[in-house]
């Protein structure tokens, strides 16, 4: 009775989800999140550039400025952050700084609109386009930066915390 009592789904632990697995999450919900609202500030006039712009060099047709277009353009903005969320884990994860995280952003908002930019015809020059939209779309990459910094390096320090537990426990 008591090895059935154990097999029991309700009594069953959920496994733990990787490090890796979250980093990807959360690259991939930081970069839906914040490119849907990207494109809500293109939409209220806080920017001159939609998120669309990321197909510019790849799709052909109209569609690509079209609703289906927009939605696209914010889920493949997601899989690119899961690499941005990576190289973030891979460098930087074991710092404890919300402005690690504010930096990181900022650097990938001066590599997209001024290293970048030639590949994305729908950005015009960086010195030529409007101080709203430089300053919106930094702060959007900012707060990427932060959000994917920070559940980054949060995660870092719970796993090397518990591994201390764990060691204590064990020794």
């Amino acid at each position: 009775m008591a090895e059935n009592h154990e097999n029991l789904e309700q009594n069953q632990r959920e496994k733990p989800m990787s490090f890796l697995t979250m980093t990807i999450i959360t690259g991939l919900c930081g970069g839906i999140f914040w490119s849907a609202l990207a494109y809500l500030a293109y939409i209220f006039n806080f920017t001159e550039i939609r998120p669309n712009v990321i197909l510019e060099p790849w799709a052909l047709g109209k569609w690509k400025e079209q609703w289906l277009g927009t939605v696209i353009s914010i889920i493949a903005i997601g899989l690119f952050s899961i690499g941005a969320a990576l190289v973030y884990y891979a460098a930087m994860r074991k710092i404890k700084s919300i402005w690690a995280g504010a930096a990181y952003g900022l650097v990938l908002f001066l590599l997209v609109f001024y290293v970048l930019n030639p590949i994305f015809p729908g950005i015009k020059p960086f010195w030529d386009l409007s101080k709203n939209t430089l300053i919106t779309s930094a702060c959007f990459y900012i707060l990427f930066g932060v959000f994917v910094g920070y559940s980054i390096s949060y995660e870092e320090q719970e796993v090397r915390s518990r591994e201390k537990k764990h060691k204590e426990v064990t020794s």
